[in-house]
């Protein structure tokens, strides 16, 4: 039977972000500093380090020394990362607004997509918008249907790992903590490549048809 550690590993070899959302036993392993010591050792044997991101609400592994061969694959998630900045951003904006909260959505922060839908459907302008976020490459959806576009973007969003769906029977879904990741990320690239990357979304979302 594999151990703790070692599902912990498995977990953040396999590229998962591992927040309480995700899987809170090993979120809640890894809050333990004896632990990430243990994990530590054992990442570093494969070239990886133990990363955090969020102050300390979200933990994945990276490399601990880039060669060549590792300088291609981050370039590769890099660049994917990248072009999916700018959508994600847009939805998330989209569906603040239609949530008609001011508060970001963090870790934890549940979704009701019908709630978002009725809103979206009453707001022609928030339709228009949706519709434009559906069909970035990301989501590549080519339906029409505002319901065909809203359950293709959450689908696309759960395979990602941005989102999370605990029942399968309710369309209730949870933010992970990748998703305050990517705001670490989306600041990194706003300052170092000076993108200005929620500027341009929130100028999207903020066009006078959508007021």
């Amino acid at each position: 039977m594999i151990t703790e550690q070692g599902r912990v590993l498995e977990l953040l070899l396999s590229g998962q972000f591992v927040c309480t959302t995700i899987d809170e036993d090993a979120f809640r392993y890894l809050q333990s500093s004896a632990n990430r010591e243990l994990v530590e050792q054992q990442l570093n044997v494969l070239n990886r380090h133990l990363s955090s991101a969020a102050d300390g609400e979200v933990y994945f592994c990276s490399y601990s020394s880039i060669g060549e061969a590792e300088r291609k694959v981050l370039a590769t998630h890099f660049n994917d990362v990248s072009s999916h900045l700018l959508p994600l951003i847009e939805w998330l904006l989209l569906v603040q607004e239609a949530m008609g909260t001011d508060v970001p959505l963090t870790q934890g922060a549940l979704i009701r997509l019908q709630e978002v839908q009725t809103v979206v459907e009453d707001t022609p302008a928030y339709a228009e918008q949706l519709g434009k976020i559906s069909r970035y490459s990301m989501f590549g959806s080519k339906a029409n249907e505002l319901d065909s576009q809203l359950k293709l973007i959450f689908k696309r969003l759960v395979e990602l790992g941005y989102l999370v769906r605990p029942n399968m029977d309710k369309q209730i879904y949870c933010a992970t903590g990748k998703i305050d990741y990517l705001f670490d990320v989306l600041k990194f690239v706003d300052e170092t490549e000076n993108l200005s990357l929620s500027e341009r979304a929130e100028d999207s979302i903020s066009q006078p048809s959508l007021l």
